[in-house]
């Protein structure tokens, strides 16, 4: 995980320094929108996919369908969305242009071929092959970085249109030598589960409130700042959502065993959750700290152009201890089938959070926003273990119940 949020930096420097801060920050404004968008390729099956593995492997097959066939017809839909969107978003912004073209690419190469991608992760976490997932999340960054090196550094890309082409063209390789990693376990049956439609969807309408609060600020600080301070805020949040992959990389790993020790009541996978609370603290301090102390350093390997990116860095270096603070207990919430609590909880939180995002934005950029962003990831980690520990206590009330209920069964 390491290594892999490692090379994503290293991806982000290459792209800031070869592009520049005007065309990095339409392509962070662009990225922004994908990031929601990714969200809802799919429509939430990917966590019947690692649900589903988990408890039951020979599901695989038919889970794996269900997965492609949803990404599919969602995705069509999304490139062809997205393409409109940002066409008519571009021709009101202060930056440079982009044709549909780019638009097309940069949607179908970081929408649907990645939500393709990820779901090599997802399988192999559901089966257990812990080494397997790492493989795959490592090397679709080590290619990202392989991509930027080449197209950048050595065919010299240095605009928005030229990268485009590379980003997907190297993304359909990834894509592909995924497949080839997965085709050992057979070959998908395409059918629609209707039964988990709809926990997918509220699966994944908690992840697009997430997407739409944590990108609303690119946007925003877009209408009120220059191109060229939204390129130096989308490295720092580049850097800072870089920095949550060992905390979701921890949680990710524990996801699966959730879904198992909770199966008979949610209280028995509270410790778990408890445990990896602990745990993910320590590494979002520690993240946080590095990252706080080394923002003066960063203009010398992103660009000496992106003047106000170690301020930028400083500011947002807390909002990691915050991640880390919530995590586990959305996760639990998830894993134990409570999808409803999750939802009201995160969709609630994003919905009115990037409503109070935007608004402070707007009025004293870029520093209400920072105080909006603490506030909202602050009302979440209270909501979220307030709601645990309140269903745990609800769940080890009923098995304590059921119990006492049931016959005792005595020798002869």
């Amino acid at each position: 995980m390491a290594s892999a949020a490692l090379s994503q930096l290293v991806t982000f420097a290459i792209l800031a320094r070869s592009l520049g801060p005007a065309e990095f920050g339409l392509f962070v404004q662009i990225s922004a929108v994908t990031a929601v968008a990714i969200q809802l390729c799919g429509l939430g099956a990917s966590d019947c996919l690692l649900r589903g593995l988990s408890r039951d492997p020979g599901s695989y097959a038919l889970l794996l369908g269900h997965n492609l066939l949803l990404i599919g017809f969602s995705g069509g839909v999304l490139v062809i969305g997205g393409v409109a969107a940002m066409s008519s978003w571009s021709r009101i912004g202060s930056g440079p242009s982009v044709d549909m073209t780019t638009l097309a690419l940069l949607f179908l190469g970081n929408v649907v071929l990645v939500r393709v991608i990820l779901l090599v992760e997802t399988v192999f976490l559901g089966l257990g092959r812990v080494q397997a997932a790492n493989r795959a999340v490592v090397g679709f960054a080590l290619g990202r970085m392989v991509a930027a090196a080449l197209g950048c550094l050595v065919f010299r890309v240095s605009s928005l249109a030229d990268w485009a082409l590379w980003q997907c063209g190297g993304n359909l390789l990834y894509a592909l030598v995924g497949a080839i990693w997965l085709s050992p376990l057979g070959r998908p049956r395409f059918a629609i589960l209707r039964a988990e439609l709809r926990s997918g969807l509220l699966f994944c309408s908690q992840f697009v409130g997430r997407a739409v609060r944590s990108n609303i600020d690119l946007l925003a600080i877009g209408l009120f700042t220059s191109i060229e301070t939204v390129g130096s805020y989308g490295v720092a949040r580049r850097i800072i959502d870089s920095s949550y992959l060992a905390i979701d990389a921890l949680n990710r790993l524990l996801y699966p065993r959730l879904a198992r020790e909770s199966r008979n009541g949610l209280h028995h996978a509270l410790p778990i959750a408890k445990r990896a609370l602990i745990a993910a603290l320590a590494l979002g301090v520690l993240t946080g700290l590095t990252l706080f102390l080394l923002s003066s350093t960063l203009p010398a390997l992103f660009g000496r152009d992106y003047l106000d990116l170690p301020f930028f860095v400083r500011c947002l270096s807390g909002s990691i201890v915050l991640i880390a603070a919530w995590a586990a207990a959305i996760d639990l919430l998830g894993a134990s089938g409570r999808q409803d609590v999750r939802a009201g909880i995160l969709n609630g939180a994003n919905l009115l959070g990037s409503v109070v995002i935007a608004a402070a934005t707007s009025q004293a950029a870029p520093i209400g926003t920072f105080i909006a962003l603490y506030a909202v990831d602050g009302a979440i980690v209270l909501a979220a273990w307030l709601a645990l520990l309140r269903l745990a206590r609800r769940s080890r009330s009923h098995a304590a119940e059921h119990a006492r209920a049931s016959p005792v069964m005595t020798g002869p």
